[in-house]
């Protein structure tokens, strides 16, 4: 699918991350190129540099892409998204729990319709790619079906996608529940029929400890001991209510964290969203295990739920891996761009400054390294796969203006992530393929494979 035997080039200026920013000083971590060649050859980065050192080393006939006023980046990876949720982003007036029982349970039960979850999953990978998405850990629903339609349409375009059914035994709709042994069971077969086919990776997704019971939580567990590299997502201290709900659930646990501990789901490939009212305990416990959080600004803020402590999760002295989410419909917004424009005011509130490079580490390599997968994707470095976003510092008339004024490479960066969305995606490559062109004439999108109607 990626285009066996297929060899193409990109050039234009580029920029990428060879380190962690909030561990060593910015600057040095960037690696920057204003005339940059990334070679793909079958849908994998084989040479990434200056065009002056690799023309030369080129194939005659190569095509050779050029994007002379862009910047090419590599895809951006997303921690933590509901496709489920899109039918209902931006719903008025309620906190965490009170939005769950009026808006998100109600549209998650229409995914009883396979139909409907087809062209959900139609749409959402779309908008994935128009943002320059090319990764993300996906919530499905109760619904095996919602994980297939998902996996099917992330399949046509070859992306390397990560996602689960929700596992809900308790505190929810009749309709939305299933059991601890019916959620193994069916989690199970999605495992073996998707994990590790073609580019997709399954995650076992007990929603959040409320609405599962311990029983499930250890059914959770044992699912995450039945294959190689399975990951684990789930919800973690988001809002003050929830935390206290949790402490009311699980009375014999230390803290919410210690409730998915005690199942054995704390882990080197577990991924809890928000994390916004961990305690130093915490913190430690996922340094110490290999997990990760997922940052998620517009959803902390839309929600009322609270600050995200980002530079007290990254420590040095006890680093916790950090990748950023969208959330949706919690969040705003699929785009990477607008969500490190959030979480720049976030940290502001608190008293703290995410300067660009460290933002467009947590939207790359950063989330691959939350995600366990920086040995595959998040940079722009041979052997990496070719999944690529080319960004567009100049989309609009304003931003064209403001970038005229721009000096640094920085300067470009923190331009986009404050006053980019998705116009300022160009291009968005996977697996070495253009799967989105914002100016390609007629569909934007080419699949790799054609539906199946």
């Amino acid at each position: 699918m990626s285009g066996a035997g297929c060899m193409i080039a990109l050039r234009g200026p580029a920029a990428t991350l060879a380190g962690n920013p909030f561990e060593q000083p910015s600057r040095a971590c960037l690696t920057y190129h204003d005339d940059a060649l990334v070679v793909i050859e079958d849908g994998i980065i084989a040479a990434f540099g200056s065009h002056a050192e690799l023309k030369d080393t080129l194939p005659a006939g190569i095509a050779i892409t050029h994007y002379p006023d862009h910047l090419i980046v590599p895809g951006f990876v997303d921690a933590h998204v509901h496709y489920p949720q899109m039918q209902m982003i931006g719903a008025y007036g309620a906190q965490l729990l009170e939005w769950l029982e009026t808006y998100t349970f109600l549209a998650e039960m229409s995914f009883a319709d396979a139909r409907h979850a087809r062209r959900v999953a139609h749409l959402f990978l779309r908008e994935l790619l128009r943002a320059g998405t090319t990764t993300a850990m996906v919530y499905c629903t109760v619904h095996p079906h919602s994980v297939d339609a998902f996996f099917a349409e992330a399949e046509r375009f070859d992306a390397r996608m990560i996602a689960g059914k929700i596992l809900m035994d308790r505190h929810a709709p009749k309709a939305l529940l299933d059991t601890a042994q019916r959620g193994y069971d069916e989690s199970l077969a999605l495992i073996e029929r998707w994990h590790g086919r073609g580019r997709a990776l399954y995650c076992v997704t007990p929603r959040f400890a409320p609405t599962s019971t311990q029983a499930q939580l250890d059914a959770a567990g044992a699912l995450l001991k039945t294959g190689s590299g399975l990951f684990l997502q789930t919800h973690l201290c988001e809002n003050p209510g929830e935390v206290e709900w949790v402490r009311e659930l699980f009375p014999a646990r230390a803290s919410y964290l210690d409730v998915y501990a005690h199942a054995g789901l704390v882990g080197a490939r577990s991924i809890f969203g928000h994390g916004v009212h961990m305690h130093e305990g915490d913190f430690c416990t996922c340094h110490a295990a290999g997990a990760a959080l997922a940052h998620c600004p517009t959803s902390n803020l839309f929600l009322g739920s609270g600050l995200f402590k980002l530079f007290d999760a990254v420590d040095p002295r006890r680093p916790v891996k950090v990748g950023l989410g969208t959330d949706v419909g919690g969040g705003t917004s699929l785009s990477q761009l607008q969500t490190l424009n959030e979480a720049y005011k976030v940290a502001a509130l608190i008293g703290q400054k995410l300067d660009a490079v460290q933002g467009f580490y947590l939207a790359t390599l950063g989330g691959a390294v939350a995600l366990g997968l920086d040995d595959r994707i998040g940079r722009l470095a041979p052997r990496m796969e070719a999944d690529i976003c080319v960004l567009d510092p100049k989309a609009t008339p304003f931003m064209a203006f403001r970038a005229g004024y721009c000096v640094s490479i920085e300067e470009v960066l923190f331009l986009l992530m404050t006053l980019g969305d998705d116009r300022a995606v160009r291009a968005t490559y996977v697996a070495g393929r253009a799967v989105y062109d914002r100016d390609r004439a007629g569909d934007p999108f080419v699949p790799a494979i054609a539906r199946e109607e």
